[in-house]
């Protein structure tokens, strides 16, 4: 790539409040539309709005978990602009000052070095509706919008063009949406729009310090989504470039099916939305105390809790780092121990077959039927010798995709592991006999081949014999022949 890449996110978080900012309709996603509604966040005439100081404590929370300087006085704006899911014909959003600035997260780049990148501000606006589209019909499809969103409280999250990569402003989402679930501000939960993303995206020579032209990309609803738009337009506008054109200042949208990004209009710059402080909302006055205060109970984060989980568990540095990335995949580990007090074997298979599982589903460790109880019981048959772990993976993904417990389905599949040793011998005896030249090359110093001789032994019982059983069988047997 002979171009520099520049890339800045705007990250738009929804908060994890009981009612939406202005008015006191519930927070909740729910699928039935426009029930979540009243005069307040539909812009009926006559109405006034008021902050919710629950929304106003969770901002702070998450200004001072990014590392921001707090604004002790700002105010809300209008932001003027006409679109059908904003009912009032304006959003208020936080524009001349927003409660936080001048804040950073530490990524790894490119090389895995550690890096900054800048936070320039987090503010408090109002969410939305949601526009509908239907495609089919005679009259040849019509839009619909949804309400229920309209007013619920968002930080967004504006950093610096501090990104040189995809993969940098993929890592830097995976940080972000840790540190807001760790800061307990947002679940983050991107399929049900909670974290929503857009990039700015523009192209340089090296050593350049003049940004390029850039474009915006939206409708990016996965990590995965995020990385894949952003190498198409990184390569678009370098064959632009290439050609001796120029990039036009354009917001797109990024389409999943067709693998490749779309122009929706031209992009609007802040003229164009005529900012004004809102004439119906009080300034917010923080005291120096109550930022202090924020900052004293934010809880355990991230770093923290992997040294801890170093400390305290023995757990290799990796380990913890894995496990506490997702403070669900943290908690749900941190609950098995309760049931199943060996760490080092929770954390193998909670960062491994479980965690293959929820990615496959698309799950957070909290939303999974298989829950710490069941992971619990896997182990302890497993520990207990009544199955064996090549069973006991069989039994997870049962039990992970059809809902039972582990032992039910142990018992109604017939896994349970054979230990007894009169069973086992004849089955051993017959795989000696089967096998003498592999027999004669485990005589002959080849100790792989027992672990060939166990195998077949595994593989004639399904897995369900006690391997270290088997071991011990084949090796007196041979030996006294």
């Amino acid at each position: 790539m002979k171009y520099e890449v520049v890339i800045g996110l705007e990250v738009h978080v929804e908060l994890l409040t009981g009612c939406k900012l202005f008015c006191a309709c519930p927070n909740r996603f729910v699928p039935e539309p426009n029930v979540n509604t009243c005069p307040v966040c539909l812009g009926f005439p006559g109405i006034l709005p008021q902050m919710s100081r629950e929304a106003l404590q969770q901002a702070l929370t998450a200004a001072v978990a990014l590392n921001c300087k707090v604004a002790l006085y700002s105010y809300f704006d209008r932001k003027n602009y006409f679109y059908p899911d904003m009912p009032k014909g304006y959003q208020i959003s936080q524009y001349h000052i927003p409660l936080g600035s001048s804040g950073y997260l530490e990524i790894e780049d490119d090389r895995g070095v550690l890096k900054k990148v800048g936070i320039g501000r987090v503010h408090m606006e109002e969410d939305a509706g949601k526009l509908l589209h239907e495609t089919a019909g005679a009259s040849g499809g019509s839009s619909m919008v949804d309400y229920n969103r309209a007013g619920v409280p968002l930080i967004e999250i504006v950093s610096e063009p501090d990104l040189r990569s995809s993969l940098e402003a993929r890592r830097y989402l995976e940080k972000l949406k840790s540190i807001m679930q760790y800061a307990g501000v947002s679940d983050c939960k991107m399929e049900e729009g909670s974290l929503r993303c857009d990039a700015n995206v523009s192209l340089r020579n090296p050593g350049e310090e003049i940004f390029g032209i850039k474009t915006e990309l939206k409708n990016m609803n996965s990590f995965r989504a995020v990385e894949k738009s952003l190498d198409h337009e990184i390569k678009r506008q370098a064959g632009i470039l290439d050609s001796g054109e120029k990039v036009a200042t354009q917001t797109l949208r990024w389409d999943e099916d067709r693998q490749e990004t779309i122009v929706m209009r031209g992009k609007l710059e802040a003229d164009d939305y005529r900012c004004f402080a809102d004439p119906e909302l009080a300034p917010i006055q923080l005291a120096e105390t109550e930022v202090e205060k924020a900052r004293h109970n934010l809880p355990e984060m991230a770093g923290e809790r992997a040294k801890r989980f170093v400390e305290e568990y023995g757990l290799p540095e990796y380990d913890a780092g894995v496990l506490t990335a997702s403070r669900c995949l943290a908690d749900y580990f941190e609950s098995c121990l309760e049931f199943f007090n060996k760490p080092k074997e929770v954390s193998n298979w909670v960062m491994g077959e479980f965690s293959a599982h929820l990615n496959n589903a698309g799950l957070e460790a909290d939303q999974a039927s298989f829950v710490p109880e069941d992971m619990a019981e896997l182990l302890q048959m497993i520990d207990n010798q009544e199955i064996s772990g090549k069973i006991a993976k069989e039994v997870l993904e049962k039990a992970f995709q059809g809902g039972k417990k582990p032992r039910r389905v142990v018992e109604e599949e017939g896994l349970l592991q054979i230990s007894d040793q009169s069973e086992l011998e004849s089955i051993v005896d017959r795989i000696i006999s089967e096998n003498p030249d592999t027999v004669e090359s485990y005589r002959g110093g080849k100790s792989k081949a027992l672990g060939h001789l166990v195998g077949q032994v595994m593989k004639e019982t399904r897995g369900k014999a006690n391997p270290q059983l088997v071991n011990e069988l084949l090796v007196k047997k041979i030996d006294s022949q």
